[in-house]
C-alpha cells in the first residue's frame, strides 16, 4: 500500500477499507455523549465502522437525540452500572463480535479494568500494552508517532523494546514499509549518567539483533536531530534516522506528554490516539477530544485491524 501521510489520507483509506472490504465493528463503553456519538455516526455514513451501543439506555436515547442520531441503526446493549458496561463492551470485542474496544463516557479506570480482564479482556500473553499519539503536521511529509505519552509512566527497557515494537506494527499499517525510529533524550551522545541515554543505545543494539524487527532504531538523539535534517548533519550525525524519524521513543509519560501537547498546542496539526498492544485496537479518547479526533482515532483503529488480519 502507498504510504500514508497525513490524517486526512488516513480517513480516505479507512473509507477505502469500508468500501472494498466492509465495515469494522466498534463496542463502545458507556456511549452517553452526544459528540461521541456524532463521531460514530459520521464513520458508519462513510462507510468504515459499526458499533455496539453499551451504557445506560435512557442517557443513550438522549444523548442521540441531540446528536441527531438514529439508534435503529445500532446494536443497543443496555448496562446500568458503570463498571459492568466495560466489561460488556470488552466482551464484545473477545468474544469475535466486535474488532475495536472504544472508550465513551466511562471512567477510565473503570475502561482499562475491564480490557485487563482476565475472563474477557484483550490482554497479548506477556506484552506491553501501550498508547501512541499520532499527528500529522503542516510543514512536514509524514506522519509523526510518539510513544508512550499517556499510558506507561517509567517504562523499562524491556517495556520500551515492546512499546517500540508495538508503535512500529500501527506505522506499518500506514504504509510505512521500515519505520525509522528515534529514541529520544536530552542528548545525542550515550552518557553513563542519562539512563535515557543508556536505554537508547541498548534499544538500537536489540533492533540490529532482530529484537526488534521491520524497522530502523537509532538513539540517543536529541529531537532537533531526529526531526531536522540540517541539525543533524551540522552535528555530525551519520544515521538512516537523523532528520527522517518517523516514530519517536520518549524516555517516560513526562516527556513524551509535553511533546505531544507541545505539538497540539504550538503547531497547525490534526493529532489522535490508540492503544496499541492488545488483541485488538483500542480508542481511547477523552471527553476533551473534538469530535473530527475522535473520527481519526476510528479510522486508524480500522486501519489496524485491517492490517493485523
Amino acid at each position: 500500500m502507498e504510504q500514508i501521510r497525513s490524517l486526512s489520507q488516513l480517513l480516505d483509506y479507512a473509507k477505502k477499507i469500508g468500501a472494498e472490504k466492509g465495515p469494522k465493528k466498534l463496542s463502545v463503553a458507556m456511549a452517553e455523549e452526544a459528540g461521541l456519538l456524532t463521531a460514530i455516526e459520521e464513520a458508519r455514513k462513510a462507510g468504515f465502522a459499526e458499533a455496539i451501543l453499551v451504557g445506560n439506555g435512557d442517557k443513550m436515547k438522549a444523548a442521540a437525540e441531540q446528536a441527531g442520531v438514529d439508534l435503529a441503526n445500532y446494536e443497543v446493549i443496555d448496562e446500568r452500572d458503570e463498571p459492568s458496561m466495560g466489561i460488556s463492551a470488552v466482551s464484545q470485542v473477545s468474544s469475535k463480535k466486535a474488532d475495536i474496544y472504544m472508550k465513551g463516557q466511562i471512567h477510565t479506570n473503570n475502561f482499562l479494568r475491564a480490557m485487563l480482564n482476565k475472563e474477557v479482556g484483550l490482554r497479548k500473553g506477556k506484552n506491553t500494552i501501550s498508547h501512541c499519539y499520532f499527528h500529522s503536521v503542516e510543514g512536514y511529509d509524514r506522519i509523526f508517532f510518539i510513544a508512550d505519552a499517556a499510558f506507561n509512566m517509567y517504562p523499562d527497557l524491556a517495556a520500551k523494546a515492546d512499546i517500540t515494537q508495538n508503535t512500529v506494527g500501527l506505522a506499518r499499517s500506514f504504509g510505512v514499509a521500515e519505520p525509522k525510529v528515534a529514541v529520544l533524550a536530552a542528548v545525542e551522545v550515550v552518557n553513563p549518567d542519562m539512563p535515557a541515554t543508556l536505554d537508547a543505545a541498548a534499544l538500537t543494539q536489540m533492533n540490529r539483533r532482530g529484537q526488534i524487527k521491520n524497522c530502523i532504531v537509532d538513539g540517543p538523539f536529541a529531537l532537533d536531530n531526529a526531526v531536522s535534517e540540517e541539525s543533524a548533519k551540522t552535528k555530525g550525525i551519520v544515521s538512516p534516522v537523523a532528520g527522517k524519524a518517523d516514530i519517536f521513543i520518549v524516555p517516560n509519560i513526562d516527556a513524551g506528554n509535553m511533546l505531544a501537547k507541545g505539538i497540539v498546542y504550538f503547531s497547525k496539526n490534526e493529532t489522535a490516539g490508540l492503544i496499541l498492544g492488545a488483541s485488538a485496537p483500542i480508542v481511547l479518547t477523552s471527553r476533551a477530544d473534538s469530535t473530527r479526533a475522535k473520527l481519526l482515532s476510528i479510522a486508524a483503529a480500522v486501519t489496524l485491524s485491517d492490517f493485523n488480519k
